[in-house]
């Protein structure tokens, strides 16, 4: 994503430029604004202009009002008004409700009521129940009818113009409607301000208004969700969430609207051009509940309108496809090329650790002000320090990357003249949603780049600024090589959800994160395979031939080094022979003197008179410098509780016993597991990876910490000299099966 094209900070900075741009002299008076370029600029919209369809203002079961759904509208414009929002309002419904009541006084059932009446009976029922219902909010509203006359002179337009902002002011909220009661609808379009378009629904009419009134943002409310790339009732038919004057050229525009004048057409001409002259556009489903409060709070609802020329499109569907073909290219590229590739990325790191730092400070300042807790604060914090082992770990995945692609891993001959090789191949393209840790974007960025996959992020909200800077530092890198587009990373929450159905581009995801995003993923993405881990419940046993000094070592080291991460230990098991003694109460003075908060489990409890609390549960990852501590009989009893409460990331056993420690390694169902050794040591880089893109504790495909290698698959090549062909090995006569395995050069 981006819109640096014409420098703009918020709504503080300047919102016109010339309209040849900065780069030029200004050679005319006339200036053209800046649109608001992405969904979570939207929230800073200072006046905002609705435009209510004819569909959304009435009932589907005839022409009433359909009230409910009126009310909260109004109710939404209240609480932006109440906030310091500007609402100016165009609303439709004033022809059909003026037919019904119309034909309530028509005894003639097959009498059709024209237009112009029944815009005339049904705009002053429109605006008392409009006037009623803001009234309730100690909102004043005014009515404005307008003609071609008031918008295409302009002394009448200046004193509409002046008026308006008067009403704003107040803060009064004009509702505005074409007089369809005289509107004649002209086919010359006003040749002073409405270059490109005819003032001939409300669609346009919103679309000139909000140019000449300077709206930051013009929400079109319809009855279906968005604009669809074909009509939403064809098979599958899908929203485009960001639209551009390009995007227009492929889109098939389905019928219009049933009771209204205007359609989808007209919306998306109407959207266009008042992108072009300063205003954002979302068009959305009015018939959603708080449906303009989602719009302006920037959640991905509705097709948004984007000035290509201003923001690059950030469409999630184009980013996974560029992904792909990206990918494509990266896979071709040498592995000595990718290497030099992986190792400028690691230069540039080390290059750009000031703008890192300040981008990060930033990033952690919001989040301290918004409330989050100190364990994503601890995630989200980047240093020098990591800055540098991340540019160390890089580029032992460069060294790496010089023999993985193409690796030949088994030759055989099938028959003579036939000979089959299995080689390694980049999975395709993998997804990574992540939380709070920056630092995991340039690791995954490295790993996919040295396997030759594209690569899709989501990184956390919080964390933008941080994840904005790396991606534009791995996009430099890319540059070398003329891959950019390969890294590929979205902005919004939103975006989550179309990612994960994406399997046209998408080969793998892996998601990094809390217990609710792993999980909503896995239970979500139905069509593309999931790797990682839902939690990190890691365990450590003390078997009685255990030596204090290293107990005391490890286990501090295991929940103290970084108490958030997910291989830091949760629950410590001791062997029942340890609770004689001083042993126990030593251990919890050295975890007390560390600040680690210790839970008892169930056993432990019935040891003690007085001791820690009981833990809430023996199945929890705490996440912070906390930890349980249980008493088993045997090692036998530790693996069970393994097996039961555990979640298949690390083990660990601390014991003198080689033949102890050999049976829980041999045991133990786990993903790592380690001997007289700290669970923080269960990581990509310790493990001489360089880097991972996560800890999978799946069975299918890598386990552990996953490199490189675990972001291969494989093709097989088979050559030919004799165009051999099935059947013929049928034959009396054919040629003979070999299956001879060749050696690998």
């Amino acid at each position: 994503m981006s819109f640096q094209k014409y420098p703009r900070i918020g709504l503080q900075c300047a919102r016109f430029i010339c309209k040849e741009a900065a780069e030029k002299p200004c050679k005319s008076p006339h200036q053209v604004r800046i649109p608001l370029a992405t969904r979570q600029e939207l929230k800073d919209a200072k006046r905002i202009m609705l435009k209510f369809g004819s569909e959304v203002m009435i009932h589907p079961k005839g022409n009433l009002l359909a009230m409910t759904r009126w009310a909260n509208l109004i109710e939404q414009m209240a609480e932006l008004s109440y906030q310091g929002k500007e609402i100016i309002c165009i609303t439709s419904g004033a022809v059909a409700h003026g037919r019904k009541k119309l034909g309530n006084i028509v005894s003639n059932k097959d009498f059709k009521v024209s237009k112009r009446p029944a815009a005339a009976v049904g705009q002053p029922n429109l605006m008392y129940l409009y006037s009623t219902l803001l009234n309730k909010y100690n909102i004043q509203c005014a009515q404005l009818l307008l003609t071609e006359s008031d918008i295409y002179q302009d002394r009448n337009r200046k004193i509409l113009k002046d008026s308006i902002n008067k009403l704003l002011s107040l803060g009064v909220i004009p509702i505005f409607n074409t007089n369809d009661a005289v509107l004649p609808q002209p086919d010359v379009p006003c040749p002073t301000l409405c270059d490109g378009i005819k003032l001939k629904d409300n669609d346009s009419l919103a679309a000139i208004l909000s140019s000449e009134l300077q709206t930051d943002l013009l929400i079109i409310l319809s009855n279906v969700d968005g604009v669809y790339d074909k009509a939403p009732s064809e098979s599958g038919a899908r929203v485009i969430y960001s639209f551009t004057k390009e995007t227009r050229k492929i889109v098939e525009i389905g019928e219009g609207s049933a009771r209204g004048i205007g359609g989808m057409d007209s919306k998306i001409n109407a959207a266009l051009w008042a992108v072009a002259h300063g205003t954002a556009v979302v068009v959305a489903n009015g018939m959603t509940i708080d449906s303009i409060k989602t719009v302006v709070s920037g959640k991905k609802f509705g097709t948004m309108f984007i000035d290509s020329s201003i923001c690059q499109d950030d469409n999630t569907e184009q980013i996974a496809s560029e992904a792909r073909r990206q990918s494509r290219t990266l896979a071709l590229v040498s592995n000595n090329d990718r290497a030099a590739c992986i190792n400028k990325f690691a230069e540039l790191l080390d290059a750009r650790v000031p703008e890192i730092i300040e981008a990060n400070n930033k990033d952690v300042e919001d989040a301290e002000k918004s409330g989050y807790n100190q364990v994503l604060i601890n995630r989200l914090r980047i240093t020098p320090g990591k800055i540098k082992a991340l540019s160390v770990g890089i580029r032992q995945v460069a060294e790496t990357s010089k023999h993985i692609l193409g690796k030949v891993l088994r030759k055989t001959l099938l028959a003579d003249g036939l000979e089959l090789t299995q080689i390694t191949v980049p999975l395709g393209v993998i997804l990574v949603i992540f939380e709070s840790r920056p630092d995991v974007l340039a690791q995954i960025a490295a790993l996919t780049i040295a396997s030759g996959n594209g690569l899709v992020l989501k990184g956390g909200d919080e964390a933008l600024r941080s994840n904005m800077v790396m991606k534009s530092i791995v996009d430099d890198a890319l540059k070398t090589i003329k891959c950019e587009g390969a890294v590929g990373l979205v902005a919004t929450k939103e975006e989550i959800a179309d990612l994960i159905s994406m399997d046209q581009y998408i080969d793998l995801i892996i998601p990094r994160g809390g217990y609710q995003l792993i999980r909503f993923i896995q239970d979500n993405a139905k069509r593309i395979p999931v790797m990682g881990h839902s939690e990190g419940i890691c365990h450590i046993y003390v078997d009685k031939d255990a030596v204090a000094e290293k107990i005391f070592k490890i286990v501090i080291d295991a929940k103290s080094d970084y108490p958030s991460a997910c291989n830091a230990v949760e629950t410590v098991l001791l062997h029942k022979d340890l609770m004689e003694g001083d042993f126990f109460a030593e251990l919890c003075c050295r975890l007390k003197q560390t600040e680690i908060t210790i839970h008892s489990g169930p056993k432990l409890s019935k040891f003690l008179q007085f001791g820690p609390p009981l833990a809430k549960s023996m199945k929890k990852e705490y996440g912070d410098k906390e930890m349980c501590i249980e008493v088993v009989d045997n090692m036998q009893e530790a693996i069970d509780h393994i097996h039961k409460y555990g979640s298949s990331h690390t083990e660990s056993i601390i014991t003198e016993n080689k033949e102890s420690a050999e049976a829980f390694l041999k045991k133990v169902d786990s993903a790592c597991i380690f001997h007289n050794a700290s669970t923080r040591m269960s990581d990509g880089f310790r493990f001489g990876l360089g880097a991972e893109v996560g800890i999978s504790t799946a069975r299918i495909h890598a386990r552990g910490p996953v490199g490189v290698e675990g972001l291969l698959t494989t093709k097989w090549i088979l050559r030919s000299k004799f165009a051999h062909t099935a059947g013929e090995f049928n034959q009396k006569d054919g040629p003979k099966w070999i299956h001879k395995a060749l050696p690998i050069n």
